[in-house]
């Protein structure tokens, strides 16, 4: 989408959400980053909100499609997670089904930082995990409750197009001695619906506000395997932990503060079978990010090439409890660097 045709569709969203008229918005520009929507700040004068579109084709070098109505399914997330956790989810001003695309407050300004780039920037902000543990868990456990509305997740198509085909299904292509294993975690996954998974909860989506947490880009929200959030975020971290070996301690520290206050929060199945199953999805999550159709960018061929080295084994024969998984990786990593 040019410049030109986001600002126009900008207009008409704003419009047809009755937040303004057409003509009373200054200007739209679409925001760096991101490989899944068009995102960006519409100027209305007084204030600026955000608005976003989902991309039928992803901005990444692999042929990567997936639904446009994913948009949706975004909105009715962080619908959700506002009642639950108000704080960790920015203000909704409407979807609109004509343009299929949302609007949302504009989060900006010296107090907003971005998890990721606080991470990459060498600064592990002491508790920020944790309170991302405490949410999610918090907001699964309250997806698995009575009285919860499933119907706007009955997303199992566009999981499988935007998170277990690219990272699990590719892979496995990948690596045909390992394929036999992510297939069957792929099909496990896909064929779970305990809770309502956001399905990308990752440091790069997830802004700090005075140390507080909030939670963005739910484009693959479904009902799913808890497990998925918890290992694809625990991933990041010791991805990280492999890219700055000097922050690796506390890297590892806040991976096991976020599983603390996660499990802390878990009402809806057994404990440990749920931690079974994040640790045998962590290392195939840590391959998928560097061999799957999205790898992670920060990460040098040196570092990737480990990366492999570490998740290889994991992948073929995982331990059960994080417990053990943790202190496997820092242990190889602190050893063969």
């Amino acid at each position: 989408m040019t410049a030109a045709d986001f600002e126009a569709r900008a207009r008409r969203l704003i419009a047809d959400l009755g937040l303004a008229s057409a003509d009373a918005v200054m200007g739209a520009t679409l925001l760096a980053g991101g490989v899944a929507s068009d995102i960006g700040v519409v100027d209305l004068g007084d204030r600026q909100i955000c608005v976003k579109f989902a991309l039928e084709k992803l901005k990444v070098a692999a042929d990567w499609r997936a639904p446009v109505h994913r948009n949706r399914a975004e909105y009715a997330w962080l619908a959700f997670a506002a009642t639950v956790a108000p704080s960790a989810v920015p203000m909704l001003h409407g979807w609109s089904a004509t343009e299929n695309g949302f609007a949302m407050e504009y989060l900006a300004g010296p107090d907003i930082l971005l998890w990721k780039a606080e991470l990459l920037a060498g600064r592990v902000p002491q508790g920020a995990a944790a309170a991302v543990g405490a949410i999610l868990g918090r907001i699964h456990a309250a997806s698995a409750g009575p009285g919860f509305d499933a119907a706007p997740f009955q997303n199992a198509e566009d999981f499988r197009a935007l998170r277990l085909e690219p990272y699990l299904g590719f892979t496995a292509t990948r690596h045909p001695d390992l394929a036999e294993r992510l297939n069957s975690l792929a099909t496990s996954l896909d064929e779970a619906r305990t809770v309502l998974v956001h399905g990308d909860v990752s440091p790069k989506n997830i802004l700090l506000r005075e140390g507080r947490p909030i939670l963005l880009d739910a484009e693959c929200a479904t009902m799913g395997d808890a497990a998925f959030d918890v290992a694809f975020c625990l991933n990041h971290l010791v991805l990280k932990a492999v890219h700055l070996p000097a922050n690796r301690p506390a890297l590892f520290a806040e991976a096991r503060a976020f599983w603390a206050a996660y499990r802390g929060e878990v009402t809806f199945e057994d404990t440990d079978a749920l931690e079974a199953r994040i640790a045998a999805l962590v290392p195939a999550l840590m391959l998928a990010r560097i061999d799957g159709k999205s790898p992670v960018e920060y990460l040098s061929e040196a570092e990737r090439d480990r990366v492999r080295r570490l998740a290889t084994p994991l992948v073929a024969a995982p331990p059960a409890r994080l417990a053990a998984l943790f202190p496997i990786l820092q242990s190889e990593l602190d050893t063969h660097g």
